[in-house]
């Protein structure tokens, strides 16, 4: 049974049920003086205190996909890594499968679109990581087949799996709707999580002796997605939107990099790094790579590109208010800066799917095919 199956969940309400039931049916048993009785009595509440927590965690997580599998949630993830430079396979995207679109008519591409489920080897950064590429039903339609499309970087938070993009956060489905409306141009999706390395969070920095894992997003990632598909190499070809963590990387890799990206959605981002366990020493007594990693900093400190941001917050909800003000602040021409403050909203799923269509729209509009 998978980590975020529904059939997780209900065997383990059902086991939930059935032990508070069997409590209550032999409390009698367990009501006697003594020690044994109440031992008894410890080990059945904590039972089910157990059994409680652990339905209670299983559903949050169905709801908000913190964790993807069970490999996921115990820090034993296969099929991701860094390669090491004795590794002979060959830079680009390999696909490893391909799934539907929860939309009209998803069983066609050409009507539907398709995702793919792929793998990305960086050609300088030696990384792979898994991903998916969310491809618009034009990309399979007549009339299309020399036509290129902008691409949009989408990262989840930390901890967080690319599933959540397409699961939780319903990327895929809301870039196909808001095409179809005619608000946004047909546009690619690739969809990953911003750390290279599970478990460690290594938010978007190229570390001294360890992933670089800047140069896969700057430049890596860009190669090997328009050596595969139909996409553009120009800045104004390519956006960048995350959530969080990964909100924190589509500005920093914008805001360094406006050579490679023409614009980037931060979703209750964060600015800068957070040196914690579980990132370890991203540094490596590089202060002025420490002092980079502060956007806030940088805005100050170095040359603005021709860049375009959009920060998101809530006056109330989320602990990211007065930093997202900064950064407004401190955008200078000729970069450009648009905002979304929410009246009220949290660090969640629940604010974000809230925030997406905008950013999308807002995107598609910066964005070119050629």
């Amino acid at each position: 049974m998978g980590l975020t199956s529904t059939t997780t969940v209900t065997v383990a309400a059902s086991c939930t049920l059935l032990g508070i039931l069997l409590v209550v049916w032999q409390w009698p048993r367990l009501s006697g003086r003594g020690w044994r009785p109440a031992l008894g009595r410890v080990v059945v509440l904590c039972a089910v205190q157990v059994l409680l927590f652990s339905t209670v965690g299983l559903a949050a997580n169905k709801s908000f996909l913190f964790y993807g599998s069970w490999a996921d949630l115990f820090g034993r993830q296969d099929g991701v890594g860094v390669l090491g430079a004795e590794s002979t396979a060959s830079p680009g995207v390999k696909v490893a499968g391909r799934q539907k679109v929860d939309v009209p008519g998803a069983g066609k591409p050409s009507i539907g679109g398709e995702v793919q489920k792929v793998s990305v080897q960086g050609e300088r950064s030696r990384i792979v990581t898994p991903a998916y590429v969310y491809l618009p039903p034009e990309y399979f339609q007549k009339g299309y087949e020399t036509k290129s499309f902008p691409v949009t970087v989408v990262l989840t938070g930390f901890p967080g799996t690319a599933e959540n993009l397409i699961k939780g956060l319903h990327y895929p489905k809301t870039a196909w709707t808001l095409s179809k409306q005619h608000k946004t141009q047909p546009m690619i999706l690739v969809m990953m999580r911003p750390t290279i390395a599970p478990p460690r969070n290594t938010q978007c920095i190229d570390i001294p002796g360890g992933p670089q894992t800047e140069t896969f997003f700057a430049d890596d990632l860009r190669k090997a997605i328009s050596g595969t598909y139909r996409v553009g190499t120009k800045p104004r070809n390519w956006g960048f939107i995350g959530d969080s963590t990964g909100g924190y990387c589509a500005l920093k890799i914008a805001l360094h990099h406006p050579e490679a990206y023409a614009a980037g959605v931060g979703l209750s981002a964060d600015y800068k790094a957070e040196v914690d366990l579980q990132s370890g020493d991203l540094f490596h007594g590089n202060k002025r790579e420490e002092k980079r990693s502060d956007l806030l900093w940088s805005l100050d400190h170095l040359p603005q590109g021709d860049s375009s941001f959009l920060v998101t917050t809530s006056r109330q909800g989320e602990s990211n208010l007065k930093e997202t003000q900064k950064f407004i602040a401190k955008v200078k021409k000729p970069a450009r800066v648009s905002s979304i403050t929410l009246a009220s909203g949290g660090h969640n799923f629940n604010t974000w799917l809230r925030e997406i269509p905008p950013s999308l729209e807002w995107l598609s509009a910066r964005l070119d095919a050629n």
